[in-house]
């Protein structure tokens, strides 16, 4: 069997929208997540066929460190 162990499956598979709000610490909502797309500011994201959002993580992690960046 191949099956990857949970922990290092999490860290591989692309972040759900809600995951990425948790990830900021639940204070971002999904309306505002969903306006940053629309204006540019959100982190690289792709479709699913079914329309369902993914990011993958080392995407959300550029995206956060270029937020410190610009903070600096």
């Amino acid at each position: 069997m191949n099956a990857k162990p949970d922990n290092v499956r999490h860290l591989t598979e692309p972040m759900t929208v809600p995951e990425i709000l948790a990830a900021l610490g639940g204070r971002v909502s999904r309306d505002t997540f969903y306006k940053w797309r629309q204006t540019g500011k959100a982190p690289r994201c792709f479709s699913l066929p079914n329309g369902e959002l993914r990011c993958h993580r080392k995407d959300f992690n550029a995206w956060l460190e270029s937020l410190e960046d610009q903070a600096a």
